[in-house]
């Protein structure tokens, strides 16, 4: 299964009234793992950035004046998203902004089935506390002391960890599965999995002489029903 824990920033709070996109950012999870394949663009909001934007985010209007505008990365956009699951926290604001970008290119919308808000997950279960991706992470003991200001695909990455444990953690062995499903991600080299080798020199056994012997006496003072009378020295 292929996500995309996914941030935007923007210039405002309203995509109606003129504001604009102004970066993106996506982290790339196959079955909930991180594959380290990631998203992220700068854009040309094609107007200025207002003091407050700027106060939340840090990208100047001086910054974004030479970054491309959302009709020249559309389309890898798209082909980078293709019929993934978008991983977003308080949803319905980053897909109103990109929603509305793509319909200025004449590019048709992202489906709300498409998309899995991790804000109305976190509101379910943690009914009545803050569900901020800040007070997430410090629910979650989540490293976010680079969150000076916010950025998209900084959030992405802090978000993907959300995300995990909001939906009960790692599991063991997801990590076998990316390999197995996922292929090399676009743009790298394919590497033969590491097998494991034996070790040049045997790890010394755990128990010394004694305790071998006073365990062999204990079980022979249980009497010849014991389950350990079941298997013969070495089985056990």
């Amino acid at each position: 299964m292929r996500e995309i824990a996914f941030d935007t920033e923007t210039t405002g709070l309203d995509p109606r009234n003129g504001d604009r996109l102004v970066e993106i950012g996506g982290v790339e999870l196959i079955n909930h793992v991180p594959t380290g394949r990631t998203y992220h663009v700068y854009l040309n909001p094609e107007r200025d950035v207002p003091l407050e934007a700027f106060n939340v985010h840090g990208l100047s209007t001086e910054f974004l004046a030479d970054k491309p505008k959302f009709a020249e990365v559309a389309q890898e956009f798209l082909e980078f998203v293709g019929d993934a699951v978008l991983v977003i926290h308080n949803a319905s604001f980053d897909m109103g902004f990109i929603n509305m970008e793509l319909s200025r290119v004449g590019m048709g919308p992202i489906p709300p089935a498409q998309v899995l808000d991790t804000l109305a997950i976190a509101r379910r279960k943690h009914p009545g506390s803050p569900a901020s991706l800040d007070a997430l992470c410090s629910r979650y003991g989540i490293d976010n002391s680079r969150r000076t200001k916010h950025g998209a695909l900084l959030d992405s990455e802090i978000l993907a960890e959300v995300y995990i444990e909001l939906i009960g953690g790692k599991q063991a062995g997801l990590a076998f599965a990316v390999e197995e499903d996922a292929g090399p991600a676009v743009g790298t080299v394919p590497r033969e999995r590491s097998r494991a080798q034996p070790r040049p020199v045997p790890l010394p056994p755990r128990l010394t002489a004694a305790e071998r012997e006073a365990h062999a006496a204990f079980i022979s003072g249980i009497g010849d029903k014991a389950l350990w009378k079941r298997y013969e020295p070495g089985e056990a």
